[in-house]
């Protein structure tokens, strides 16, 4: 087997370096003072009211190496509990309540996805992976992929057919749980899109056969520790940002309100790491990880992927990638801007055209979730798009 040292994870003399993230004026980023102001307002207004659309907020923005938008707003923890009678959350007294600080970790819900699909990457670009191998040369012992050739490709880009969920929260053990996982055929043809966490679980199981290690490990050693993101890692996560008073029926567990372990059911089913939900972060960690990505695979000394192999990461259709989805990127998409959502309340856009990235991150979920509503991160996107063209 190829060494596990990244070739390009060394820094030191010799290497070359790009330019960490500053924090800096509007000005110095290329980016219109008065649409970040509006960016700003905006983002606090989503924090206030009696049904706010998020208890709390951060927002980190910029251009090249340039934060020029570091905001917090709100709540980490507001409320103890939901109340279905009133359809309410229970109000913490004030001095009881968590304010949002730039600080405050929170649970990304599906951008752990992206940190998943940058691992397989690296394990391709070392060649323990294959892109278009099927997923039945590491996995015989899953069936029913095996059987129907799904690929590494599919998985990654959402194209496999396997359906968006499994119960893996109602199994009475471990054991249950992977032998429904080796027992999931494809519901659709493979080559049909169908966004399904099922996909990026499979995957999971994939780096951890071909690397001997669990995808924890895969994500501090070959992302997060080069990176500098000490932020950023999988839970339990003491001081992050309230989730849900998950309960049934409006959930699918009963597990009380939640602050510092894992939302997703299914995540919290496998102990926490999850190849489609699981990791906790901060706004500013994100903002490194778009600026790596927008750099090539650099940041200062550090090198997680080679250039070209971000290039194909980011590539359309992408993969683990969305791209140029207006519905949460607004008026960022269009010309090849890359990202995801959370459930939770995440999202996070890097646009290579403009150099520009976008990380906001909210408890949209405390106390209870709601309808999906991406109307404010759309709008969010717009105002930095805006800002680009208005420089």
């Amino acid at each position: 087997m190829p060494s596990l040292e990244h070739p390009y994870d060394r820094g030191g003399s010799g290497e070359l370096s790009a330019p960490r993230l500053r924090s800096d004026t509007p000005e110095r980023a290329g980016l219109d003072p008065g649409e970040l102001r509006h960016l700003i307002r905006e983002v606090h207004d989503l924090t206030t009211g009696d049904r706010p659309w998020a208890a709390g907020t951060v927002v980190v923005a910029g251009r090249g190496p340039v934060i020029a938008v570091e905001e917090a707003a709100g709540w980490a923890v507001r409320y103890s509990a939901y109340d279905p009678e009133t359809d309410r959350g229970v109000e913490l007294p004030p001095a009881s309540r968590v304010r949002t600080t730039i600080d405050t970790p929170f649970d990304l819900a599906s951008l752990t996805k992206l940190f998943t699909s940058v691992a397989a990457m690296q394990q391709i670009e070392r060649g323990t992976l294959g892109i278009d191998a099927r997923v039945g040369a590491y996995l015989p012992d899953f069936r029913a992929a095996a059987r129907h050739d799904v690929t590494v490709r599919q998985l990654l880009t959402h194209t496999s057919g396997l359906r968006p969920e499994l119960p893996l929260y109602d199994c009475a053990d471990d054991a249950e749980r992977l032998a429904m996982l080796r027992a999931e055929a494809p519901v659709r043809e493979p080559g049909e899109y169908l966004y399904s966490d099922l996909n990026l679980l499979l995957l999971q199981f994939v780096l951890e056969r071909v690397s001997g290690r669990t995808l924890d490990v895969l994500v501090h050693d070959g992302i997060t520790r080069p990176l500098g993101m000490t932020s950023t890692d999988f839970g339990p996560c003491p001081g992050a940002a309230a989730t849900e008073d998950q309960r049934r029926p409006w959930a699918k567990a009963d597990r009380g309100m939640l602050r510092g372990v894992v939302h997703d059911e299914n995540a919290w089913a496998l102990g926490g790491v999850a190849g489609h939900a699981g990791l906790f972060s901060t706004g500013r960690d994100l903002a490194v990880f778009c600026r790596t990505l927008l750099a090539g695979g650099s940041y200062g000394p550090a090198r997680i992927l080679g250039a070209d192999y971000v290039e194909l990461l980011l590539t359309p259709p992408g993969l683990g990638f969305a791209v140029d989805q207006a519905w949460f990127m607004g008026e960022l998409a269009g010309r090849g801007a890359v990202g995801h959502t959370g459930f939770t309340g995440t999202s996070l856009v890097l646009d290579p055209a403009t150099d520009t990235f976008l990380v906001l991150l909210a408890n949209t979920v405390h106390p209870r979730r709601r309808g999906p509503d991406s109307g404010p991160r759309a709008a969010a996107g717009t105002r930095v798009a805006r800002a680009v063209r208005g420089f």
